[in-house]
């Protein structure tokens, strides 16, 4: 079964990658853009026995960092 996880910062934790995504967008001249905030898609291709509960506990053990993000799970088809 695909499955797909994002993973984001939380907020209040400093984000320099959107810092500098954002600063390049102005350099290249794309204007109305307030806040760039970068994450990771991470997408599976798991048995159909595999449980939310594994895919949790994958996330919490290598996944994301809970420390400082956070992470979303979807299931099947997606998109």
């Amino acid at each position: 079964m695909k499955t797909r996880v994002y993973v984001t910062l939380k907020n209040g934790v400093l984000d320099p990658q959107g810092k500098a995504i954002h600063h390049a967008l102005e350099g290249l001249g794309f204007s109305g853009v307030n806040e760039v905030r970068q994450g990771k898609l991470i997408e599976l291709d798991l048995a159909d026995h595999v449980g939310d509960e594994e895919v949790e506990a994958m996330c919490r053990k290598l996944l994301a960092n809970t420390v400082i993000e956070n992470f979303r799970i979807e299931r099947g088809d997606a998109r």
